[in-house]
């Protein structure tokens, strides 16, 4: 069992007055979502725009499926603790959802308290389900599951990879980084970009987040902040749908605190240099809102961003022709992260038929395709990324973005245990303090980091 946030238990104490406690009136009286009606709920984390932009896809299943009526709401929260609060204060409400979008982030904190797998499904289905399987990269399958058990089909992804202003290289004297550059050839990069701009300029402007802050420095350096095991099982699926690749396993465990492992330190030391040197921004200082703004302007010359960010760019007037993607550095190895998104049935659904027919309709082409018309997430469908960057909008390599699962097979998603939001907290609020207080400081830093993973992670 998971421990529930200090979020989730305030949450389920106000259920006496759900409608205030989450500020939803749509969960007070006749309006509850589903107290009134048959229809399959699908729950979604985002606002009721993002329920709204999703009015086409359920046209699209309902031209297939004419008999399952379906209600999409909308959660906001803070975080997946907070999502996950709202969802149990639902079910204890008696109008539980039975769908609900998730991203790697909650995936495991789902699966192991309140998701149904979907293993029966997909081998009932294996004959349709194939050609999917054949158009995904195993690693995004490998990502949703959980201790042999699959939970989730990946429906969006983004691996984390380094976007640079293309002025800014023209002004270094430099050409485009080979796509087995070196952390060296990182260092070399970034100082020929700050000698050559004038002004204020960051040759690396990074957040202080799970996605594409200290992670994809650890895992290009074959670590992670924490442990990283490979749960038995899952068998069932990679003999029936990856017969060709070497079985993965049955998903990823991370159970041990590993911030004083010696690469962890090693990267850290990195990061540390990049800050000293004023080589990289101090994470504490800005915020991805204003990331836009300086990179478009040339006060920014490289970042760590998806391919979601193709869609960003262009919303913000920013040209193709004026940035451009390519892969991290490599030091022991070049593996990237990512994080990926998709539907879970819920364990309580009394339409587990019916919410199995809504995600494999969201993972088909023409489901997928409506879901994401703009270059606004890379997609696990190989083939429907050629239509979806190659189409106007996205930088020249946008290849990159598949390439990274294909190029580096290793990839994997973003550490997130089912104590996901405790474990972030306590890596991000370490951060600044260990880069910040010179090389010796390194250590030191990671040696409370480490004390408070243990802790979040009850122990470990």
């Amino acid at each position: 069992m998971v421990d529930l946030s200090r979020r989730a238990v305030i949450g389920l104490a106000g259920l006496g007055a759900v409608g205030t406690a989450i500020s939803w009136p749509r969960l007070t009286g006749g309006d509850i979502p589903g107290r009134r009606d048959d229809a399959l709920t699908v729950a979604l984390f985002g606002t009721q725009q993002d329920a709204a932009a999703r009015q086409g896809l359920v046209d699209g299943f309902q031209t297939l499926h004419p008999n399952i009526a379906v209600r999409i709401v909308a959660i906001q929260g803070q975080d997946w603790g907070d999502y996950f609060a709202k969802i149990l204060t639902m079910i204890a409400a008696g109008t539980p959802p039975d769908v609900v979008t998730v991203a790697t982030e909650g995936t495991q904190l789902f699966a192991s308290r309140m998701a149904h797998p979907i293993d029966e499904y997909v081998q009932r289905d294996a004959a349709d389900m194939q050609e999917y399987f054949d158009d995904v990269h195993p690693s995004l399958i490998e990502a949703f599951l959980y201790k042999g058990n699959l939970f989730q089909l990946p429906d969006n992804f983004n691996a984390a990879n380094v976007f640079y202003n293309t002025k800014a290289l023209e002004r270094s004297g430099m050409g485009r980084p080979d796509d087995n550059w070196t952390i060296d050839d990182f260092f070399t990069l970034a100082r020929a970009m700050k000698d050559g701009a004038e002004g204020n300029f960051l040759p690396y402007f990074w957040n202080n987040r799970l996605w594409g802050g200290v992670v994809p420095w650890l895992y290009i350096n074959d670590t992670s902040f924490l442990t990283e095991e490979k749960a038995p099982g899952g068998e069932w699926l990679w003999d029936r749908f990856y017969p060709n690749e070497a079985p993965r396993g049955g998903g990823y465990l991370w159970e041990g605190a590993n911030a004083l492992h010696e690469q962890t330190i090693e990267s850290f030391e990195v990061l540390q240099a990049l800050v000293e040197e004023r080589l990289a921004a101090n994470p504490a200082q800005g915020g991805g809102n204003e990331l836009v703004a300086l990179f478009s302007r040339g006060s920014v010359g490289m970042t760590a961003a998806g391919g979601f960010w193709a869609q960003g760019l262009y919303d913000a007037g920013f040209a193709n022709e004026d940035y451009d993607v390519t892969f991290f550095p490599k030091m022991r190895s070049q593996r990237h992260q990512f994080g990926a998104g998709g539907y879970a049935m819920m364990e309580t659904s009394k339409r587990k038929e019916e919410a199995w027919q809504w995600i494999k309709y969201c993972v088909s082409i023409d489901g997928m395709s409506i879901a994401h018309p703009k270059p606004d997430s890379s997609l696990p469908r190989k083939t429907l990324n050629d239509k979806l960057y190659g189409a106007g909008i996205g930088p020249k390599h946008w290849e990159v973005f598949y390439d990274t699962l294909e190029k580096f097979p290793t990839t994997g998603p973003m550490p997130a245990p089912p104590q996901q939001a405790a474990v972030e907290s306590a890596l991000v609020k370490n951060v600044v303090s260990t880069i910040t207080n010179g090389k010796a400081g390194v250590r030191r830093g990671l040696e409370t980091m480490q004390r408070d993973l243990e802790i979040a992670l009850g122990g470990r």
